[in-house]
């Protein structure tokens, strides 16, 4: 076997290469059924993530974003409202709550596991807050706040990590997530009824029956295809979590074996952690980042820039300092290889590479 001499931070031909006769089948299917928006195979695919996830409910739409655009508007979330949520995660997770002219209020993550302080955010609510959003980040399952006020869970990164804790969850089928398709999907998850069906009449700029519209909503349709590209990978997904964890468990014992400086944290384990990703905390991490990128190894900064210190939220008022943790965590993340296929072999070409960068 040729020496290893590269990791790609993601690689997705190796999943897909195997399920291409089936995923081939099912895009043919829909091509030949034509029926490309809606209809029988998101109709099933629904039903199928329903039950994967132990949901009442779940309602595709056409991507994570509009998954968490859409359940907020459920919600009537809207001008004058306030929702509690993260400074650091993906960009959707705010800036939905301001494309709906609400104001995101901001509340410090925990530094152990960089999800939403419940506590923080539970003391930012105020009058005017109409909805907590907590993220379930890199696949950890976060601490529901104990509050009156509705929780809209950003589990994009999480799926089927935990029970739905909140009035709605949100996914993402980006292709880099754990379920990922053939580009954009999402959906939102409920054990309300009431609620899932105001989602689903949104999701159809509000028409119920067609062209007769009592709300106004938007055009956030799954389509076909990515359900059915979908539907072929789903059954995988446990596998391909459990492989995850697998290669998560063995970085842990490779650090350890290493004997790597204390400055370096290794992500510690949780129940039900499906690892989107493998973040570890280094100080000099851009550094670091430098020497993995020269050795052929992928990796990734989940985020570089806290919400409060984007420039499209200075109108917020947060300086830096606001949120510590949160802007400590920006500073230092760096994001490893962790997809289900990759190797023993690469994985102790990464944690060698990494023990080069600090023994020079």
């Amino acid at each position: 076997m040729a020496p290893i001499s590269s990791v790609p931070l993601l690689d997705l031909a190796a999943q897909n290469r195997p399920l291409r006769p089936e995923i081939m089948e099912a895009i043919a299917r829909v091509v030949d059924g034509g029926k490309f928006i809606l209809g029988p195979e998101v109709e099933r695919f629904e039903a199928a993530v329903a039950a994967a996830i132990g949901a009442r409910h779940v309602v595709g739409v056409s991507s994570g974003t509009d998954a968490l655009l859409v359940a907020l508007m459920a919600l009537g979330v809207g001008p004058g409202d306030t929702v509690v949520t993260t400074p650091f995660s993906f960009f959707a997770t705010a800036g939905t709550i301001s494309r709906l002219g609400a104001r995101p209020v901001f509340a410090d993550i925990d530094p152990d596991t960089f999800n939403l302080d419940p506590a923080a955010a539970v003391a930012a609510a105020g009058p005017a807050t109409k909805a907590i959003m907590p993220v379930h980040l890199f696949g950890r399952p976060a601490t529901i706040p104990q509050t009156s006020v509705p929780v809209i869970e950003d589990a994009a990164q999480s799926i089927a990590a935990c029970k739905l804790g909140g009035l709605a969850g949100c996914l993402s089928f980006f292709p880099s997530k754990n379920l990922g398709g053939f580009g954009d999907g999402g959906a939102v998850y409920s054990d309300d009824p009431q609620f899932a069906d105001r989602v689903a009449l949104l999701r159809t700029h509000g028409g119920r029956p067609k062209y007769y519209h009592k709300v106004i909503g938007g055009n956030f349709r799954l389509d076909a295809l990515q359900a059915a590209v979908l539907a072929v990978k789903l059954p995988h997904l446990a596998g391909w979590t459990e492989a995850r964890r697998v290669n998560a468990e063995r970085y842990r014992a490779l650090f350890a074996a290493a004997r790597l400086p204390a400055e370096l944290i290794v992500p510690g384990d949780a129940p039900g952690h499906i690892y989107n990703q493998f973040s570890v905390r280094a100080p000099r991490r851009d550094a670091l980042r430098n020497h993995l990128t020269g050795a052929g190894i992928g990796t990734e900064i989940y985020y570089p820039v806290p919400f409060h210190l984007q420039a499209c939220f200075a109108d917020l008022g947060y300086r830096a300092g606001a949120f510590p943790h949160s802007e400590r965590a920006a500073a230092e993340v760096l994001a490893l290889p962790i997809y289900p296929e990759l190797s023993e072999a690469q994985q102790a070409y990464v944690v060698g590479k990494i023990a080069e960068f600090y023994a020079a």
